[in-house]
């Protein structure tokens, strides 16, 4: 027995003033998130020379979070014109990027405290959209008919 997916969801749905409010502030968020991840990672080539605020888990992290932020903003403009599988990957690679963000934040040494304060940035950008995408409404938009 094959399942039917079902289709995105309607215009008139994404055209309440509520849904547009909440995916307007879901752009703005992961774009700052995307800037400040882009803008971290041509630091990071500026400070290359210097062991102290450079390592090699400081490249592999940016590296990680500048994807992660292209993804997410990827999945945030599909959402928002109602692809319900784009939303469903918002939601768990905002919640994980978090996760791991916390975990980047909490790991004693291993990251500058440079990278720690940015990535706390980046954190509270993303716990925006984690609330946003995670709520009510946009919740009932997006689920099953």
């Amino acid at each position: 027995m094959d399942k039917q997916q079902p289709g995105p969801v309607p215009e008139a749905d994404l055209r309440h003033p509520v849904s547009r409010k909440a995916f307007r502030t879901v752009k703005v968020l992961v774009g700052g998130y995307v800037v400040l991840s882009v803008l971290t990672l041509v630091a990071i080539a500026l400070l290359r020379d210097d062991a102290d605020a450079v390592n090699s888990a400081v490249w592999v992290r940016a590296g990680i979070v500048v994807a992660s932020a292209l993804f997410t903003r990827a999945f945030a403009v599909r959402a928002a014109r109602g692809s319900r599988g784009a939303y469903r990957r918002l939601r768990v690679v905002s919640g994980v990027m978090v996760i791991a963000i916390i975990v980047i934040v909490a790991l004693p040494g291993t990251f500058p405290l440079w990278l720690k304060t940015e990535q706390a940035v980046c954190g509270l950008l993303l716990s925006g959209v984690v609330l946003i995408v995670n709520g009510r409404h946009l919740r009932a938009l997006f689920a099953a008919r």
